[in-house]
């Protein structure tokens, strides 16, 4: 009982429901190896007791969380409802330096105003505060606060500060105090502008004509500049395009980056970078761009796969190059700008990469004094290899220029939203962003999935997990600073498993996924801050809610307007029939699509070959005949279902015409965003990632391609007849709803 209670505390689930009707038990084991990664002794019944009374005492004798949330314009939260009766606060606002926004102290909390209210409340405030200087508000418990939406009465007391994270510190009767982090977030996520469609799309698999042997920015900025002026898209969505652990081999999974924090240097167009023409050693230049266009050939026609690291030597050379060339004085206070703007968090992703290329790129196996990022001898390591850490710093200069450049090319072309980035779940345990922020993170766990139907063994994901204790104390600053980084060049951000901000499964090293557990989060204040810096941003949210979702989640997320993610196949009337779930009863609030990269290609789907593809590799956990005749079932229902409503009229064994009838019902949709997987508009059937595969399969290396597998460049699909068939489907109004 008393682990229980003590994981209870920590947020360590003890159980956990694979489904409505089903509660499997977490071992014991599992239980003290995560409490010890969040610092808990629980490994004899003395430190549970010890640990136990800590934790209870602590959560008696605190005034405030070490992280507060109030959303404006609704109830304040318990903790300064609760607060006693001459309780005073004082908010040190986020932007205390500018005078719009002083220092607001509020001198008394009086009995009736600690019973509840809204944020947005009327107040009666001192002459001074319209003055710019300190806020003071009257604790006259006479007055009238008006709540400005349904709930408690408003506080005569609470004065709204503007939205941002701010520092709050209360002053209780007796001397008590305390202080936290005030996270003050609008209430809603900007909404997409308009109902759109748009590509995703690998970036890496879309190469062009110029491309140095995988798609690169300026290919995004193309395809986005193409699609918005000549097809009306209103978005382009890409992989995560998050620095990849340098080495070679390296992880080609854009999901398992070395950092979250900044871009790789890989997708830059070389040739776009200013001091790219004014090279003198131009022979040496040629002779890598021949180079290049050998390397793309390989891939567009003799079968290659997209090797990332011989792309990356040959960009790596020429970048080396282009760095020799003075920056102009422009340029070159430009680059002073982001270096002061990006501070410690780009210093210490520079020297990490300058020390991976001495030492290797796993920090834990480096001389002991370089594992820490704050050493003396780091430090003298950062004096010695500053010429390659200012190398490192440019590359990420450079890169965040052609981000912001894709970004309008997409606004110029009228895109409603723009590029939109994705959030993968999380880091390479070896990587910068662990090496860099070490407190931040639970070593010795990994996150993943727990057993359910389709995967009995469950997943294990091999990614280090944030502390949700440490993120608290530290006002979610890591996670702050990196939305604050993906969304300074996106119209939207996707978040994949959108469901970890809520709870994550942790799998103790060394031991199988299903000897994990869930461990929670403080979903309110990850959705808080997800929702300011959104706001901040003016960028659509799409969440990546596939898959098991815990109750609740999903209606939280809405409420907050986070965009789902529904997927064609697995829309069903779950809870009645079973059967295909009609157009108009699909929920709005999403991105919805016929696949995604870690599914079959539509036109896999309806052939079958995805069952094949699995059963070779053997994937499948019953007979290949039975997958076959289930998996035909399905389609056949649903190619039934969009005859019925007559969004099939070229028959049955008409593949491009069954693609066409799937867009078409996603049009019907009230969906607010529609999502047109690029390899389907030329009748790609490889996935480009195949979940439960390593080796066995060529995940993350293959170019989009047509329906006989032959690659397509981008200049061949803005021209491919097979495209602007399914595409003519989203020009006119006969399919909308």
């Amino acid at each position: 009982m008393g682990l229980s209670r003590l994981a209870a505390l920590h947020g360590v689930a003890t159980s956990y429901s694979p489904s409505a009707d089903i509660t499997v038990p977490v071992s014991d084991d599992t239980v003290v190896a995560v409490l010890a990664a969040l610092g808990v002794d629980a490994t004899t019944p003395e430190a549970v007791r010890e640990s136990l009374a800590a934790a209870e005492s602590s959560a008696r004798s605190r005034l405030l969380p070490p992280t507060l949330v109030a959303w404006t314009g609704e109830p304040l939260p318990p903790a300064l409802t609760a607060l006693p009766p001459g309780t005073t606060l004082d908010i040190g606002l986020e932007d205390a330096g500018s005078p719009a926004h002083p220092r607001m102290r509020i001198p008394a909390v009086s009995g009736r105003g600690a019973a509840g209210g809204a944020m947005g409340a009327s107040t009666r405030a001192s002459a001074g505060a319209s003055a710019g200087a300190s806020a003071e508000v009257c604790a006259d418990a006479g007055a009238e606060g008006g709540a400005v939406t349904a709930g408690p009465p408003a506080p005569v007391w609470w004065v709204e500060p503007p939205p941002g994270v701010h520092r709050l510190t209360v002053r209780g009767p007796g001397g008590r105090s305390a202080s936290c982090t005030l996270v003050v977030a609008p209430p809603h996520l900007p909404r997409p502008p308009a109902r759109s469609h748009g590509f995703l799309v690998q970036l890496y698999s879309l190469l062009s004509a110029r491309s140095w042997g995988m798609g690169d920015l300026g290919d995004l900025a193309d395809l986005a500049a193409w699609s918005g002026r000549t097809l009306g898209a209103g978005f382009v969505q890409v992989n995560p395009l998050h620095a990849a652990v340098l080495g070679s081999p390296t992880d080609p999974s854009p999901y398992r980056p070395s950092s979250r924090r900044f871009p790789d240097p890989v997708h830059l167009h070389v040739e776009s970078v200013p001091e790219y023409g004014h090279v003198p050693d131009r022979a040496t230049l040629d002779d890598l761009r021949q180079d290049a266009a050998t390397l793309s050939d390989t891939v567009l026609n003799k079968g290659a796969l997209i090797d990332r690291d011989a792309v990356w030597e040959l960009k790596r050379q020429a970048l080396e190059l282009v760095r020799e060339v003075p920056l102009t004085p422009g340029r070159r206070a430009a680059y002073c700008d982001f270096l002061a703007e990006q501070g410690q968090a780009l210093e210490d992703h520079a020297l990490w990469c300058a020390l991976a290329e001495v030492h290797g790129s796993d920090w834990h196996i480096w001389p002991a004094a370089l594992r820490d990022p704050r050493s003396e001898e780091t430090a003298r390591a950062r004096r010695e290899l500053l010429d390659r850490v200012d190398f490192h710093c440019r590359l990420a200069w450079l890169t965040d220029g052609q981000l912001a450049a894709a970004q309008r090319a997409a606004l110029d072309a009228g895109m409603a939203v723009g590029i939109v980035h994705d959030l993968a779940v999380g880091v390479h345990p070896g990587g910068a962003d662990t090496w860099a922020q070490q407190d931040a993170f639970a070593h010795g766990m990994s996150v993943g999935a727990p057993p359910d139907a389709f995967n009995a063994r469950g997943q294990d994901w091999g990614l280090p997990p944030w502390r949700p204790d440490a993120l608290a104390a530290s006002g979610y600053a890591p996670y702050r600073g990196l939305l604050r980084g993906l969304l300074a060049h996106a119209g939207a951000l996707r978040i994949d498993h959108v469901m970890g901000l809520f709870r994550l499964w942790w799998v103790p090293e060394g031991r199988p996924p299903t000897e994990g557990t869930y461990v929670s989060h403080d979903a309110e204040a990850m959705l808080a801050v997800l929702v300011l810096e959104a706001h901040r941003a003016g960028a659509v949210v799409v969440g990546e809610d596939l898959g098991t979702v815990e109750p609740g989640v999903r209606e939280a997320l809405a409420r907050r307007g986070v965009l789902g993610t529904s997927v064609l196949w697995f829309e069903r009337d779950w809870a009645g029939s079973g059967r295909p779930l009609a157009p108009e009863e699909w929920r709005e609030g999403c991105l919805a699509t016929a696949t995604t990269h870690d599914l079959p290609s539509t036109a896999a789907r309806l052939t079958g070959d995805h069952v094949t593809l699995r059963h070779r590799l053997g994937l499948l956990t019953r007979g290949l005949e039975e997958e076959l005749r289930a998996d035909a079932t399905d389609t056949a229902e649903w190619l039934g279902h969009l005859s019925r409503r007559g969004l099939l009229p070229e028959g049955e064994g008409d593949e491009e015409g069954a693609v066409r009838a799937v867009h078409r019902f996603l049009l019907r949709t009230p969906a607010r965003m529609i999502g047109v997987w690029l390899p389907d508009t030329v009748g790609d059937r490889r996935p480009q990632n195949l979940p439960g595969t390593w080796d066995q399969y060529p995940n993350w290396r293959l170019p989009v391609a047509d329906a006989e597998g032959h690659p397509v460049t981008l200049e061949e699909l803005a021209a491919a007849p097979r495209l602007h068939r399914l595409m003519e489907i989203f020009g006119t109004r006969e399919d909308q709803p």
